[in-house]
């Protein structure tokens, strides 16, 4: 439910902080709720991704990704994601979710969420997701066109490469019942 409260808090507030570039970063200032701990009283794991939801949902509507696509039907889907952690969020602490695309290829988008507390990087998520439609995949490229954007991807850091072909790997293995 907290998920949702915050959601419909992006959607009606969106404009408010201004269209963003294609690579802007979105910034958005949050706080650790009690809602958001775990059994050791910090911000719990799953809860990074949750809100990394939210950063992407703001870079999406603000950037005019989302928004377009969401009115053509077609809806993002997080293929996968994974986290680094590296000083917990406690109680009530306040921090910033700096949410930024890195780059795309045919299929995949990739985006990554900083929380970042006092000077210090707390978390790292990275996600890689696409838009679907009720005929299948949506191609990066459509959906960039459809948004008014013709960049090229700028070239992706090497850890990036490396966790894709990662992914890629896991997925061939299990659809080849490994």
């Amino acid at each position: 439910m907290i998920a949702f409260w915050r959601s419909a808090w992006i959607w009606l507030t969106y404009r408010r902080r201004g269209r963003l570039d294609l690579f802007e970063h979105s910034r958005l200032r949050l706080r650790v709720w009690p809602g958001d701990l775990d059994l050791n009283f910090h911000m719990n794991n799953g809860r990074y991704f949750t809100i990394a939801d939210l950063g992407r949902l703001d870079w999406g509507l603000r950037s005019n990704v989302w928004r377009s696509a969401l009115r053509r039907g077609w809806r993002p889907m997080a293929g996968d994601s994974n986290a680094r952690y590296s000083r917990s969020l406690q109680p009530f602490e306040r921090y910033t979710l700096n949410s930024t695309l890195l780059g795309w290829d045919d299929k995949w988008f990739f985006c990554e969420h900083r929380y970042e507390s006092r000077g210090r990087v707390c978390a790292t998520v990275l996600v890689r997701y696409l838009f679907v439609s009720k005929r299948g995949k949506v191609p990066t490229r459509k959906v960039l066109e459809l948004a008014g954007h013709d960049y090229a991807s700028p070239a992706l850091p090497e850890y990036l490469e490396r966790w894709h072909q990662a992914q890629d790997l896991l997925s061939a293995e299990l659809k080849a019942g490994s």
